[in-house]
């Protein structure tokens, strides 16, 4: 038996005023899901508890099976073991945007976030920033690592693994002295090192460059969600089945690499609109040629253009997975000679309206072709919650989908 779970990240929508009042999944042509999805069990999932924040790290831990109540530490130690970084007994691994603030306030404290990711720089003028970083501040006891595009890792020997960062897509046009790390509360350090960042990036050539070519600067560095050493059962003894984790996210392979999972690498693979599909496509179909029993799918566009708000862009996005991911791989799944099963569904809600974010179900759909069911029309969000076919606990939602091992 062969299993495909695809994940387009932050896929699920609310109704919007600028979509006609509708999301992007019921705008999107995605003839290869909603065809799917018509003969599929079809319902609705939380993956995020009600009690934690909707972050990637803790829904895409529950759709792996595991409970984020448990397992969720932040996601920045998981992004470090995806980047090879042996973190030691007192180390704190924190997310390092490089992101891009309003230049026209004197005052740091006054400046407005404009935008989490600095308009998806590249990794190649990401790892120029980083490297200025990392050699003009005082670093003793502190390590940069280059991550992909504006996600990047800051080792901390003796930091606090639990400070109450603000996540920098939740700020959005809001002025960053509300949410920066306060001294009183234990985050002067913390605070020191993005006023001190700032100074260094602001004028870095990259950034001279960048302003030049219309494109928003990277400007200063945001530390949040610390944690330090995670771990996580085996998949496969959990399961009794290889998995391999395809993405291009170090978070989402870093819970791969944790659980024991084979984990590809995608050249071309950006985390953004702007990924390589049909690579991803390819390195699943790959790892089924060579064995895998389940091949775990992320696609990080769609979460992008909810946080950048990209009204047009997001159906776009979900139409690529749809026809060079999806498709080529249900005509391998058809053609292999082994059965096989697909869950389509995203992890949690990016509303374009709100550009971060949410915590309700999401949809989803299990197809079986052995088991063909009375599935929905278009796989939407409304029409999977009219299902009725409600998951209130995100990490079961694997125990529908494959069977566990005979004891």
């Amino acid at each position: 038996m062969k299993y495909l779970i695809l994940v387009p990240d932050g896929m699920a929508d609310r109704p919007s005023d600028k979509l006609g009042g509708k999301t992007p999944m019921e705008i999107a042509e995605k003839k290869t899901m909603d065809s799917l999805a018509a003969v599929s069990r079809c319902g609705t999932v939380l993956n995020v508890p009600k009690e934690m924040v909707p972050e990637s790290d803790t829904a895409n831990l529950a759709i792996m099976s595991y409970d984020p109540k448990k397992y969720s530490k932040g996601r920045s130690p998981l992004e470090a073991v995806s980047l090879g970084i042996k973190l030691g007994e007192n180390d704190t691994a924190i997310r390092c945007n490089l992101v891009t603030v309003s230049d026209e306030e004197e005052r740091y404290e006054d400046k407005r976030m404009i935008d989490h990711s600095a308009d998806e720089i590249s990794t190649e003028e990401a790892d120029e920033l980083i490297k200025a970083l990392q050699e003009a501040m005082p670093m003793k006891g502190r390590s940069l690592h280059t991550g992909i595009s504006y996600r990047h890792c800051l080792i901390w020997e003796g930091a606090s693994a639990s400070y109450d960062f603000a996540r920098p897509h939740d700020i959005i046009g809001r002025r960053i002295g509300d949410y920066l790390p306060k001294e009183e509360n234990g985050g002067g350090e913390f605070l020191e090192f993005m006023r001190r960042g700032h100074e260094i990036l602001k004028d870095h050539p990259v950034n001279v460059k960048r302003r030049a070519q219309g494109k928003r600067p990277a400007n200063s560095p945001w530390l949040w969600s610390p944690g330090q050493n995670p771990s996580l059962p085996s998949f496969e003894e959990k399961w009794g089945i290889k998995g391999s984790v395809v993405s291009a996210v170090d978070l989402i392979k870093g819970i791969g690499i944790c659980a024991g999972m084979e984990v590809a690498d995608v050249p071309g693979a950006t985390g953004n609109y702007h990924t390589n599909y049909a690579g991803k496509a390819e390195a699943a179909i790959d790892a089924f040629i060579r064995g895998r029993d389940l091949v775990y799918v992320h696609v990080e566009a769609p979460d992008e253009c909810g946080h950048r708000g990209e009204y047009d862009v997001k159906p776009k996005a979900i139409e690529k997975i749809d026809a060079l991911i999806l498709e080529p791989l249900l005509r391998y799944l058809e053609s292999c000679g082994d059965d096989f099963k697909i869950l389509v569904l995203p992890d949690h809600p990016t509303p374009l309206d709100l550009r971060t974010h949410s915590s309700e179900p999401v949809p989803f759909f299990i197809f079986d072709p052995t088991e063909k069911k009375d599935g929905v029309s278009s796989f939407t969000e409304k029409n999977c919650e009219l299902k009725k076919d409600y998951i209130p606990d995100g990490c079961e939602l694997l125990s529908e989908f494959i069977a566990k091992p005979a004891n």
